[in-house]
């Protein structure tokens, strides 16, 4: 074989693994039991999200799985009302008890680490969905920084009015379904995940039953 058509053969066969390398399909969450929710209660809150609105369509690289599970998770509540905050990435989307975390009243967050750098496709959390109900203010952010100072990024924010203190969101409130709720993380570089809500429309406490982090590590350069 000649030097230009060993080149050519070398070229085709470097795009074929880049474009395998970079396929991308859609994100297909694994979704808990849809329990009996009785009869519903009228939610009456700013910017809600109708009921039928379908989940974004996120595209991610083939392949790609939970990072977060197993992964270390604190909280703005060192000491939950209810249950221990592992079980936030232990992989236990249902609403039987022992799944489900119940942290205080008040803007309060849950934040897990990593353990390293990865660029983040998204995220999805679940509160609590044995009943209809939409949490206040929630809000995620992703950072490099444990203490969400310096490099902070959000990507999603329903807070309408700014009374969790962190700017007004433009982003719907939602009723809590076995669905979860599924963003998209837009390709951010970072190591924390820090999840915030302040109470619901059914009482005033935050509950969290599972967060999933779907991402790859950040290839060392």
């Amino acid at each position: 074989m000649n030097s230009g058509k060993l080149a050519t053969a070398i070229l085709m066969v470097t795009a074929i693994a880049f474009a395998a390398e970079t396929k991308q399909v859609e994100l297909q969450l694994e979704l808990p039991k849809a329990v009996s929710q009785g009869t519903p209660q009228a939610i009456k809150i700013p910017n809600l999200e109708g009921t039928n609105t379908p989940p974004p369509k996120i595209m991610v690289p083939e392949g790609i799985t939970n990072v977060s599970k197993g992964k270390k998770v604190t909280s703005s509540d060192s000491a939950p009302v209810i249950g221990e905050l592992e079980m936030i990435t232990d992989g236990d989307k249902e609403t039987t008890d022992g799944s489900v975390v119940e942290l205080g009243p008040g803007v309060q967050w849950v934040q897990i680490d990593l353990g390293a750098k990865h660029t983040l496709y998204a995220i999805a959390i679940w509160h609590y969905h044995a009943r209809p109900r939409a949490y206040h203010d929630v809000i995620v952010q992703i950072s490099d920084d444990p203490d969400f100072v310096t490099n902070v990024k959000t990507i999603y924010n329903n807070d309408h009015d700014n009374s969790a203190g962190m700017g007004i969101g433009t982003d719907k409130a939602y009723i809590e379904t076995n669905a979860g709720r599924l963003i998209d993380a837009k390709s951010v570089v970072g190591r924390y995940i820090r999840c915030y809500s302040k109470g619901n429309t059914e009482d005033e406490m935050n509950h969290y039953i599972e967060v999933e982090v779907y991402g790859t590590p950040e290839t060392k350069k």
